[in-house]
């Protein structure tokens, strides 16, 4: 286990601005007053953001808001971390430049000599990868149960009209006409399943594409 016994002053120091330097890099960092104003941003939360530190303090974090959330989701957060406990969850923001980023959350109140909420301090871990593997299985699934879909409606109508016309065969006494006429009722099922195969297969090529250029 990492211990800072024993160290000097220096290296502490030293330690400190190691750790700072580390989380400017990786972490999106913001504090704010009980007001909700933004009153640090460290380089992340500029870099991602693409506001600078001067656009960013004074505002609040509405100035990220993407509107993806509904206003209940905020009012949930805000009465979290007001009532002194902290809130975590996934939040997704808007860049200056009109561009999406969604972040892992973790903010809580810091408080006074006198237990009174002066600041809330925010970490966000960037998750945008997390969330596009999870947008390609939401495209994936919808693709299969579309698939499904085409499959019970398209296959359903000629297997029925085939069973049918097996079915007179089996129990009546038919003319060479009416045999002739079942004959093409039949063809022309066996036609719309042949062309439903080269359909469901062209599907499932497109697919295959979709899924290797990702």
């Amino acid at each position: 286990m990492f211990s800072i016994k024993g160290k000097t002053k220096q290296e502490l120091i030293q330690l400190l601005d190691a750790y700072q330097q580390l989380i400017n890099s990786n972490i999106i960092c913001s504090i704010t007053n009980v007001n909700g104003e933004i009153i640090y941003a460290n380089d992340a939360f500029c870099r991602i953001s693409k506001y600078s530190r001067k656009e960013l303090l004074g505002q609040n974090h509405r100035i990220v808001n993407s509107g993806h959330h509904t206003k209940g989701f905020f009012k949930e957060l805000w009465e979290t971390i007001s009532s002194g406990k902290a809130w975590y969850g996934e939040i997704k923001s808007k860049a200056k430049d009109g561009t999406y980023f969604w972040q892992n959350s973790a903010i809580t109140p810091v408080f006074d000599q006198n237990g009174l909420i002066k600041e809330f301090f925010s970490l966000r871990i960037p998750i945008d990868d997390k969330k596009k593997i999870e947008e390609e299985r939401r495209e994936y699934i919808g693709s299969l149960e579309e698939m499904l879909f085409i499959t019970s409606h398209k296959v359903r109508q000629p297997i029925t009209q085939i069973l049918g016309i097996a079915d007179i065969l089996n129990t009546a006494d038919i003319t060479v006409e009416e045999l002739r006429q079942l004959a093409n009722y039949m063809k022309q099922s066996a036609l719309s399943l042949d062309l439903f195969t080269r359909e469901l297969t062209t599907f499932m090529e497109k697919l295959g594409q979709r899924v290797k250029e990702k």
